[in-house]
């Protein structure tokens, strides 16, 4: 039979049904499909399935293993190609492109390990349905037979995720651009506090983007820095300023000391990330009268700024306290917070970030952010 691809033959019935035998009679290779959480299935050198385990039988909608068995995957799949030549999966136009397909095929050849990406547009009822599947195809040799262990990762809805942030971030990013090109004509042709503030806002905002596209991905390398000199006492002022209206300060007071009017190389936005996020933690866990304390001292060739409030930290909690998705509320997307303190405060403007937590002295969270600017190695 003609093929595209992947050879065409199949098993004779009396071998597929023997390879299905050795397999049930093999107890390494039952106790893994039936340890095995993920979807996985055993094909032999013809690439069709010889056993498959529940998970993988839930996804493929069938309740008796034998109506999978001797198909190829895009078949026990429903790919909307699987049938386009007589053959089979592996055998059509579309298949030297498919990840699935490529995965085994290597595999196969090679003798080792292979992993792709599949984009499978599957038939689902009467309707086809687009999916992302993740394949890894992993050679053994038993009995004198070579079989595949194939684990499938359903992947759609990360894939379509990370597809929708991409879209969103450079969207929104061209979007601001536009307003920041309107503020500065603005500030130019009719110069006043007012327009001064639109422009400064819209900037501050591109880079807010730019800070939650970093958090969004974990990496501090996306994140560009602007490096500007500015006077503690102007930052803390603005800092100020900022939670005068914040929702979670309602009803709280938050005292900022002046003891520093040192000026610091730095990146202003990454800077009030850090600071606003010491700020509303001590805020969430300030329950009292008692104010939440900002000041910042110089020590050296750094400035040490410190937020202070009077909770304390359980030991248990403190220990992973930086880590990310950790957090002590039930809430979902909670644990980003002290993550992005440790990651902006070092990674980006190189300094260092903790705190000091006791019954007796309440909690501070400080960054020691250095006077010059000196990337981190």
């Amino acid at each position: 039979m003609e093929t595209f691809y992947a050879p065409a033959e199949r098993a004779t019935q009396d071998d597929l049904e023997a390879e299905v035998r050795a397999i049930t009679e093999s107890p390494v290779l039952t106790g893994l499909l039936q340890m095995t959480s993920g979807l996985l299935a055993i094909l032999d050198e013809h690439r069709q399935i010889v056993a498959l385990n529940d998970s993988l039988l839930r996804l493929l909608g069938v309740a008796d293993p034998r109506e999978a068995l001797g198909l190829r995957l895009g078949e026990a799949l429903a790919c909307v190609h699987a049938h386009d030549e007589p053959a089979g999966c592996g055998t059509t136009r579309f298949c030297s492109s498919c990840g699935a397909a490529i995965a085994i095929v290597t595999s196969l050849a090679d003798g080792l390990p292979a992993e792709r990406m599949c984009a499978l547009t599957a038939v689902r009822g009467d309707r086809p349905v687009d999916l992302a599947l993740r394949v890894r195809s992993t050679p053994i040799d038993t009995d004198g037979r070579r079989l595949l262990l194939v684990f499938v990762q359903d992947v759609t809805v990360d894939q379509q995720r990370a597809a929708l942030v991409r879209t969103f971030f450079h969207d929104v990013n061209n979007m601001v651009s536009g307003v920041i090109q309107g503020s500065e004509l603005l500030k130019e042709r009719f110069p006043s506090r007012l327009t001064n503030i639109v422009a400064d806002t819209a900037t501050r905002l591109h880079r807010e983007i730019a800070i939650q596209a970093s958090l969004l991905t974990a990496d501090e390398a996306s994140y560009h820095p602007t490096w500007k000199t500015i006077r503690v006492n102007r930052l803390l002022v603005e800092l100020n300023a900022f939670f005068e209206t914040h929702p979670v300060a309602k009803g709280k007071k938050v005292l900022v000391l002046h003891e520093s009017d040192s000026a610091i190389s730095t990146d202003v936005s990454a800077l009030c990330r850090v600071l606003s996020n010491m700020v509303i933690n001590a805020l969430e866990a300030t329950v009292s009268d008692d104010p939440v304390r900002v000041w910042a001292q110089s020590e050296g060739n750094v400035v040490r700024f410190s937020v202070w409030n009077r909770a304390s930290i359980q030991t248990d909690v403190a220990r992973r306290i930086f880590q990310r998705n950790f957090s002590t509320k039930a809430e979902e997307g909670r644990g980003v917070g002290t993550y992005s303190m440790k990651l902006f405060g070092e990674e980006i403007l190189g300094g260092q970030v903790g705190f000091e937590s006791s019954v007796q002295n309440g909690t501070t969270f400080w960054l020691k952010h250095p006077v010059h600017h000196d990337p981190p190695a």
